[in-house]
């Protein structure tokens, strides 16, 4: 069966909202012109594009493979923005980021998940921890979960800082089979007695035709920076699928690194 992931839809920012200071790349809060607030990842800040495709590819794994991931839309920021704005550190940023970004609806309401308070069950934790190990998400410790509780329920957020094998010279081949050593710091690590059970059924889900399905997701122009090692865009793309198809076939590294972390704790 063929695989079509739902089409990204295209936003134009309409009004700044105020800065989200909690992120590091100075995410903000926008209203789009759906009249809908938006959390907005600048292409302009921190890692620039690369966070963006993270956020991208990761978001949309985490949503075919069955989490609750907020809406990404793409956001269309106009140059007037920047002109506007009094804060210099923000105008610049305003400046850098002109065109095409990546924004997720905003879950009004919404609190940190804090592992102190809430329980997640050995299932739900399992399919997290294999989700990161499998995308190399660095960021979902007790220090900085990215887990949100909205409605009782538990959603995922910020995955810019996963993917970082495109930080390292696109070493794809080696990246892919390495096991994911900063599992021993997951928020949900305790609790994730259940990893072999979730990679087969994981496994059996993310199919080279939907990874390659959801990396066509990304645009175009966030894949022909002139600073890429590779003659083409479609080359380019092709990195993120094959470092994806391998990860998921040789899976067994990961989960035995993370097994074996897990022992370590308890």
């Amino acid at each position: 069966m063929t695989y079509n992931p739902p089409e990204l839809r295209t936003v134009d920012v309409t009004r700044y909202v105020t800065p989200l200071r909690e992120g590091g790349s100075l995410p903000a809060l926008v209203e789009a012109d759906d009249e809908f607030l938006y959390v907005l990842k600048f292409r302009g800040a921190g890692q620039g594009i690369k966070a963006l495709i993270a956020e991208l590819i990761s978001g949309e794994l985490a949503r075919v493979l069955g989490f609750r991931v907020p809406e990404l839309v793409f956001a269309t920021l106009d140059e007037a923005f920047g002109r506007t704005e009094p804060d210099e550190e923000i105008q610049d940023l305003l400046r850098a980021s002109e065109g095409l970004n990546l924004a997720l609806h905003y879950l009004s309401g919404a609190i940190t998940f804090d592992a102190l308070v809430t329980t997640v069950d050995a299932t739900l934790a399992s399919q997290v921890v294999w989700l990161d190990c499998l995308i190399t998400n660095v960021d979902r410790t007790p220090r900085n979960t990215n887990m949100l509780m909205w409605h009782k329920e538990l959603w995922l957020i910020d995955h810019g800082a996963s993917l970082y094998f495109h930080h390292a010279g696109y070493n794809w081949e080696e990246q892919a089979k390495r096991p994911f050593a900063q599992a021993k710091d997951h928020v949900l690590l305790p609790q994730a007695t259940e990893l072999e059970s979730v990679d087969a059924a994981f496994k059996a889900i993310l199919t080279p035709e939907r990874i390659r399905a959801i990396v066509s997701l990304i645009p175009d122009a966030w894949l022909a920076s002139p600073d890429t090692p590779f003659e083409s865009v479609s080359e380019h793309r092709a990195v993120y699928s094959n470092f994806l198809e391998s990860r998921v076939a040789h899976s067994d590294i990961f989960i035995k690194a993370a097994q074996h972390a897990r022992q370590a704790l308890i």
